[in-house]
């Protein structure tokens, strides 16, 4: 890193949400799964999840969010210099999701990849953003998309499944900005012994589609519950104090936690445990579901509209997914607005800027 790149910082300017009309509540989920409403909402926490239609693929949602950001952060696609997109359910296995995403909004100037890390990938896209922002100059606006159609892989017989995930996109437009605002103290790590935890079996070079795999269901998403909760009730609190130790902060020194959202119940319980105020631990799982690599900047969207952020409050983030992977950070707000694109069709014109911060869907 050069000299000039130390003294600079990278933050949040503008964050972008969107949600597909179609929503299924724990009603119609229930009659799939064979619980009850009830059942889900006491183990979940979640009371209604986001549906992607038919033709719609994750670059359709993730656009809407790309256009929601820019448009809030004041800025033209056109002025994106790099696309980077978090996911685990892309369009193919090949090209990019952000290339379908970079055609789809017409950020012809962007340099468009895609990061992989499930849950986790919004805060590992940010953080190769931060980077080639740091290192490159020349390019000013960043653009970081979260977007999941889990929906598309889910069993709904499947009650381990189907009562979570669900189909969402955020976006954030990241750039220069003035300290101390933006990213700090980053932390990462992954283990991939416990890959076979959660996953998508087939569809891959492993095991490709055939008549075989798509009879035998492996086209659906496969989850270890026992060893999911596991994982998150050690690694929530770990990313926690180890984020708060780099920084050398304590918890009220944190404006708000914003996480990776697998399950509302889970997250409020071990936020208690760890002596987080619950009104600034922000929850939106609980009307989206787990929308995987969104969740995360779903949730700092919320926090930026909802929770009032003002400039200058700390932010800690927090996120696990398949892999498995985790992560923590610090981001110290800029005063970033935040904007939900309407369920609408892409024919329709994009969000214009607000005059005044929005709130996500």
């Amino acid at each position: 890193m050069t000299r000039a790149a130390e003294g600079r910082r990278i933050g949040v300017v503008g964050m972008g949400t969107y949600l597909p009309p179609e929503v299924r509540t724990n009603t119609d989920v229930a009659r799939d799964a064979g619980v009850t409403a009830e059942w889900i909402t006491e183990r979940t926490g979640v009371r209604e999840r986001h549906v992607a239609g038919p033709d719609e693929a994750a670059s359709d949602l993730a656009a809407h969010a790309v256009r929601a950001a820019a448009a809030a952060a004041g800025i033209d696609v056109s002025d994106i210099g790099l696309l980077v997109c978090a996911t685990s359910t892309p369009d193919e296995l090949g090209p990019s999701t952000a290339c379908r995403i970079q055609a789809t909004v017409g950020a012809s100037q962007a340099v468009a990849l895609d990061v992989s890390a499930a849950c986790s990938g919004w805060l590992f896209a940010a953080k190769v953003a931060h980077d080639w922002l740091l290192g490159s100059p020349d390019i000013r606006y960043a653009a970081v998309v979260g977007v999941e159609a889990y929906s598309k892989f889910l069993d709904r017989t499947d009650r381990g499944t189907a009562v979570l995930f669900a189909d969402g996109a955020a976006a954030s437009i990241l750039a220069p900005v003035d300290a101390p605002h933006g990213f700090a103290h980053f932390g990462f790590g992954s283990d991939g012994t416990l890959a076979d935890r959660v996953l998508i079996p087939a569809g891959g070079s492993r095991l490709p589609a055939s008549t075989a795999t798509i009879a035998k269901g492996d086209h659906h998403i496969r989850m270890d519950g026992r060893t999911i909760s596991r994982f998150i009730t050690e690694m929530f609190p770990r990313l926690i104090t180890d984020t708060l130790d780099r920084a050398g902060l304590g918890i009220e020194d944190i404006a708000c936690v914003v996480a990776h959202q697998p399950n509302p119940v889970a997250l409020r319980r071990i936020g208690g445990e760890l002596g987080i105020p619950a009104d600034r631990l922000v929850i939106v799982g609980d009307e989206v579901g787990n929308i995987g690599a969104a969740s995360t900047p779903y949730a700092l969207a919320a926090a930026a509209g909802r929770h009032g952020l003002r400039p200058g409050d700390r932010v800690l983030l927090a996120v696990f997914g398949a892999g498995m992977t985790w992560g923590g950070g610090l981001l110290t707000w800029s005063g970033a607005p935040a904007l939900s694109a309407p369920a609408v069709s892409p024919e329709v014109s994009p969000p214009q800027p607000p005059e005044t911060e929005g709130s996500p869907r």
